[in-house]
């Protein structure tokens, strides 16, 4: 039985095997069946999701981030007023905050009721659907500085046209004091002014 991973938007993937140009096999996700379909993970992968719904097979290494300092991160986005427009996610040494691109989903809901276009059942659909289909862009990480004494720096994303890249938001230290300090600003001026 080949193996097949269901996305987070309900699109179905299958893993199959190809080979590169130099013999090494390699592997991808597909929509339909090609190449060759794997019926058990390699040895040493797993399957992870992006964010946005990409679906990709992994190298399975040890994560340094700990389940307590994710959930540090986890908790304080779900108190942020928005919760809805951000996503927490966890790669080898970091954990980054991603935001909504684009309306969110009382925005919208707001608007079509301003011009009288709102029905029953409507606002449930939207929320649905941006659930479902909402694309996601990183805007704040967690980087672990020191493994020992469990210390992060914070960096966001810079917009700035000569910048475009990730700056520093201040001093290094636990997560949870990080977290209570830069979160509740996602998606407000302040936001920008941490630098």
């Amino acid at each position: 039985m080949p193996i097949t991973y269901t996305n987070r938007k309900g699109t179905t993937y299958y893993l199959c095997r190809g080979i590169t140009k130099t013999g090494k096999p390699r592997y991808y996700f597909a929509r339909k069946p090609k190449g060759e379909p794997v019926e058990r993970i390699p040895e040493g992968w797993k399957i992870s999701e992006s964010v946005n719904g990409i679906v990709s097979l992994v190298r399975d290494r040890p994560a340094q981030i700990l389940p307590e300092e994710v959930a540090a991160v986890e908790a304080a986005v779900r108190w942020h007023p928005k919760s809805r427009n951000y996503r927490v996610s966890v790669k080898h040494d970091r954990i980054e905050v991603y935001e909504l691109v684009g309306p969110d989903a009382e925005s919208l809901i707001s608007a079509l009721a301003q011009q009288g276009l709102g029905t029953p059942g409507l606002a449930d659909r939207i929320r649905a659907e941006i659930e479902r289909y909402g694309q996601f862009t990183p805007v704040l990480r967690f980087i672990l500085a020191d493994a020992e004494q469990r210390t992060f720096r914070a960096e966001r994303w810079c917009y700035l046209g000569s910048i475009d890249d990730w700056i520093d938001v201040g001093p290094t230290g636990p997560v949870n004091r990080l977290t209570r300090q830069i979160v509740p600003r996602l998606g407000t001026d302040a936001f920008f002014e941490l630098y």
